[in-house]
């Protein structure tokens, strides 16, 4: 399955990829090594909680090499009248009286605490493709 993502989307990812294999492995590493060196492994809490944030580590690690090689770099709309990644959508809400304006973008993107709205969420789907009322 392909995941679409923006040209800094993958910038991004890429930056937190490279942070994670040559700062916080190392780290990690020495943290392994320290904690060893103490002594008795079976009782060890600093080595077992190493040994788990090391876990965790190599898992956002495979998780982000997996995100990039099925990744699919997309263009965002820029000017154009229908309504597409990087698109600000003005929606008027009827319930509450206030027009809300959203930016579509792509799942990794998504923010809806700041109106940045996936566009495989529901609203952002709908408005997929239809015509454009707010400047980008």
């Amino acid at each position: 399955m392909q995941i679409r993502l923006t040209k800094s989307a993958v910038e991004k990812i890429n930056e937190e990829l490279e942070g994670l294999e040559k700062k916080e492995r190392p780290r990690v590493a020495e943290r392994i090594k320290q904690a060893r060196s103490y002594g008795d492994l079976s009782e060890n809490y600093e080595y077992h909680a190493a040994k788990e944030e090391q876990g965790l580590l190599e898992a956002r690690i495979r998780e982000l090499r997996a995100v990039l090689s099925r990744a699919t770099v997309v263009t965002e709309a820029g000017n154009s009248h229908e309504v597409g990644l990087g698109s600000r959508v003005t929606v008027y809400n009827g319930v509450w009286d206030e027009e809300i304006v959203y930016t579509i973008v792509t799942m990794l993107d998504a923010d809806p605490v700041n109106d940045r709205i996936s566009d495989q969420s529901p609203i952002g789907g709908a408005l997929m493709g239809t015509g454009r009322s707010s400047p980008p």
